[in-house]
């Protein structure tokens, strides 16, 4: 490894207080209130449109049963960082929306697609330098399971973290990484101006207006988004947690949502209840043997890990 750094994101759900609720009069009958509020500085802009999707259905935010808004990036720092377990501290109420990522090069890279990055990455994963966020984090996580489906040696994969994407282009652009992950919104500026070149896209679907692959077309089995959803605090009452699992659905089934989404440039991947509590833990299986496999974990001692790699449904 070439530089490690760990980022724990405060999660703010255990420390929520389970509020009841107040039931109040509105457009679509009885809404109950909610308190929705976002577990980092990064998933501001979602909460925004959360709450703004939410108002336009009636319900009013400020004040009731507690939501805190959070994502992979906070899970997968909390694991390497000793947290508790995420079903241990929080109820899963919704996911809710996706970023993509992109596998960028420079625009004078010696890998002309993705086919030739791959076979670089294949044969030589300890010499490939990589680069993106903070290791352990989604753009680490990407790279990760990049080199296990083209069935490379993922404890050789050289990967050095960066704080923020702006040192991450640095970077890639100064020589010091042969491809980078990232957010495609933090990565469109440097795409447009021509200075790297896109390789592949993580979502399922081609990303519309970006004529760039996705690594299923690729032929890497790897559908992925930097994902967000919505959670109660461990001591909500079933009654409250019906309420808000109605809410997220109701939400994330609105037009003023999917525009909010189309506008951002996020994938919509509403599931929830118990279907995403189960989807949830399918994931910490998986994001544990990947943390594992770029080692990250100690395989011989028990961890706690949860977190995603994916957005499949």
């Amino acid at each position: 490894m070439r530089r490690r750094r760990f980022f724990a994101w405060g999660l703010g759900v255990a420390a929520c207080a389970a509020g009841c609720g107040t039931e109040h009069g509105g457009a679509g009958g009885l809404r109950t209130s909610f308190s929705i509020s976002s577990g980092g500085r990064r998933w501001d802009r979602v909460g925004q449109a959360f709450v703004s999707a939410a108002r336009a259905a009636g319900y009013e935010t400020g004040a009731g049963t507690k939501i805190t808004l959070t994502g992979l990036p906070a899970l997968a720092g909390a694991v390497l960082n000793n947290g508790p377990p995420l079903l241990d501290s929080a109820i899963p109420l919704s996911r809710l929306a996706g970023d993509v990522e992109v596998v960028v090069v420079p625009a004078d890279s010696h890998f002309k697609d993705f086919d030739e990055f791959g076979a670089h990455l294949l044969t030589q994963p300890g010499q490939t330098l990589l680069a993106g966020g903070p290791q352990g984090e989604p753009d680490h996580l990407l790279f990760g399971l990049i080199a296990k489906g083209l069935g490379a040696d993922t404890r050789q994969v050289d990967y050095t973290g960066y704080p923020s994407s702006r040192e991450a282009v640095t970077a890639l652009l100064s020589g010091k990484a042969a491809a980078a992950a990232g957010l495609l919104a933090d990565w469109r500026a440097s795409i447009s101006t021509g200075r790297v070149r896109p390789l592949a896209v993580s979502s399922a679907a081609r990303v519309p207006n970006l004529d760039v692959p996705t690594l299923l077309e690729s032929g890497v089995r790897v559908d992925f988004a930097d994902w967000s959803a919505a959670f109660g605090p461990r001591d909500m009452p079933h009654d409250s947690r019906e309420a808000a699992i109605r809410m997220c659905e109701e939400v994330t089934g609105s037009p003023r949502w999917r525009a909010a989404c189309r506008a951002a440039g996020w994938i919509s991947i509403p599931l929830g209840g118990d279907d995403f509590a189960l989807w949830l833990g399918s994931e910490v299986a998986r994001t544990r043997a990947l943390l594992r496999d770029l080692g990250l974990l100690d395989s011989t001692k028990a961890t706690t890990c949860w977190g995603s790699c994916g957005n499949g449904h």
